[in-house]
């Protein structure tokens, strides 16, 4: 077998790229991205392509292959694309597009796992969230998402590749310094707090958000690798409020950690960040998708990948 992951230096890459080279000691690698390979990544089975998908040359490099399985995971951040709609649009929309067209032209119907968000939904109101849902983006970054999620569906329509797009929420715990994402509190928070920081959260300890570890998005990454379901879903995660978390936090690490928490909401934050309803994903578990399983875990297994 053959896999290729793009964005493979990047926070769920590299989690992903490690857990491959351990796991599936038969398959050959190919990461791809801006930056060179983790310095820990290595082996015959590893091959690396240094660019970025909007080069013409890094497309024919990936055409020059042919792979069964493709873990998409590049792209610009949600901020830095509402930022820069032009970068945005060349990396998150128009580079994907091209490499599906690339892998298409292969005639191998590769397995493609496309990492979409939950960014596509847009505003969410008090319903139950599911792939049911309507998906009206109010972000750049959302809307180009849903467009690759279209693109990613007419091409498994067609037969020349074998989709499914994965609307992943907030994966924690992003290493530190933690910058650059809206959601950047979720990683922060459980960083300060497991090391005894003081720290400012920009919501209410009521805002409510979907947490998710990068050890467990690894698992449902893998396991839409390996099943034959095409379309969209939405993956599991726990919605919990900041005030669970922090009570859990402290449970972990002791219960003065809670002390060190002060609250300065951020009316635009917690709006965008911290209001999510409850998830229905009964299909997606009945798929074997799964997430962290209960607030300790998530917590651990956060921290560990964390700080591995």
């Amino acid at each position: 077998m053959r896999i290729l992951i793009t964005g493979a230096a990047g926070f769920i890459g590299s989690a992903l790229l490690g857990r491959l080279l351990t796991d599936i000691g038969s398959a050959d690698i190919t990461g791809l991205d801006l930056a060179p390979a983790p310095a820990w990544a290595s082996g015959e089975r590893l091959s690396w392509i240094r660019g970025g998908l909007d080069d013409r040359a890094v497309l024919e490099c990936v055409g020059a292959s042919s792979f069964d399985l493709v873990f998409h995971l590049a792209s610009v951040p949600g901020g830095r694309a509402e930022a820069e709609p032009v970068l945005g649009r060349r990396v998150n929309l128009d580079a994907s597009l091209d490499l599906f067209q690339v892998l298409a032209q292969s005639r191998r119907r590769p397995r493609v796992v496309y990492a979409s968000s939950i960014a596509v939904y847009g505003a969410l109101s008090a319903a139950l969230v599911s792939t049911q849902t309507e998906a009206r983006p109010v972000i750049t970054y959302g809307a180009h998402k849903r467009m690759v999620e279209i693109a990613l569906a007419d091409h498994t329509r067609r037969g020349d590749l074998s989709g499914i797009a994965l609307r992943l929420p907030g994966i924690v715990a992003r290493p530190r310094p933690v910058s650059g994402f809206g959601s950047a509190f979720m990683s922060e928070l459980l960083h300060a707090l497991s090391a005894g920081e003081r720290y400012v959260c920009p919501v209410s300890p009521a805002a409510t958000a979907w947490w998710l570890s990068a050890k467990a998005v690894v698992d449902n990454l893998i396991r839409a690798g390996k099943i034959e379901v095409c379309g969209h879903l939405q993956l599991p995660a726990l919605c919990l409020s900041i005030a669970d978390v922090v009570a859990g936090l402290a449970r972990l690490y002791g219960a003065e950690r809670s002390a060190g928490v002060m609250f300065d909401p951020d009316d635009r934050i917690e709006a965008a960040f911290g209001r999510y309803p409850m998830l229905d994903v009964s299909a997606e578990l009945a798929l074997g998708f799964a997430h962290d399983g209960t607030l300790a875990g998530m917590i651990t297994n956060a921290l560990c990948a964390a700080n591995r």
